[in-house]
């Protein structure tokens, strides 16, 4: 158990789910582990068939609580199913199979200190822990700026936590949009300051189950242009 340290503002980790049995309960345990007693948990199923919820259940934890996703199916509408529920000052993403390392949470608060969204660097496994990559930030060639994220996305939501005036902004997420974190991210490079925290504070789990094939694989040009173009329009249709 490591120390949990109190902090100023409350914070919600958005956990969404969906038949991860295999992975769930080191991701929980990780969170959990550093979390103070005034934060929460927000898991949101999306109709597991396996024992997930069994075993989310099995920790008995009163900070942690069991959403069903009764909107769009997906990881879309299953994160922002988790996130209409959520009540901190500072909301976290995580996907069920990575694993956060101790020093998340404080870090990233740290950086909320001056800074509406957050992300992380993150070392990037596979399913029997070898290291793929070293840091997803180099092999992403991760930077911040708006038009930068547009080309080539660096916000993946396990990475990110962000204050609660960007969730405002963000939510209800537009129908057209491809991912929720990438929507997330350009909200605070528009309406917000983003910082790149180049500490590692997560082992990212790439493999062939993941609901994201962010570093495995690539979309079709014309689909990559209609995302963009999408997005762009949601955007700045948009008014603070």
């Amino acid at each position: 158990m490591h120390d949990k340290k109190e902090f100023e503002q409350t914070v919600s980790v958005c956990l969404a789910t969906y038949n991860g049995e295999k992975y769930i309960a080191a991701q929980l345990k990780s969170i959990l582990d550093q979390l103070p007693d005034t934060a929460e948990v927000i898991i949101s199923d999306d109709g597991s068939k396996d024992r997930t919820i069994e075993i989310v259940r099995s920790f008995n934890d009163p900070r942690v609580s069991i959403k069903k996703n009764t909107g769009k199916s997906g990881p879309i509408g299953n994160f922002e199913n988790a996130l209409s529920f959520a009540k901190g000052d500072i909301i976290f993403l995580s996907d069920q199979d990575d694993v956060w390392m101790p020093n998340k949470l404080a870090d990233h608060m740290k950086g909320h200190q001056e800074h509406d969204l957050v992300i992380s660097d993150a070392v990037v496994v596979d399913e029997t822990g070898n290291i793929l990559f070293d840091s997803f930030f180099i092999q992403r060639k991760s930077r911040a700026g708006l038009f930068n994220n547009l080309l080539k996305n660096s916000y993946i939501g396990c990475c990110m936590s962000f204050k609660r005036r960007i969730l405002l902004i963000s939510l209800p997420f537009p129908a057209s949009i491809h991912m929720h974190d990438w929507w997330i991210g350009l909200i605070a490079e528009r309406f917000g300051t983003v910082m790149f925290l180049n500490s590692k504070t997560l082992r990212y789990l790439r493999h062939d189950n993941n609901a994201s094939q962010t570093l495995v694989k690539k979309l079709p040009v014309k689909d990559q242009i209609k995302n963009r173009i999408n997005l762009l329009y949601n955007l700045f249709m948009l008014k603070n």
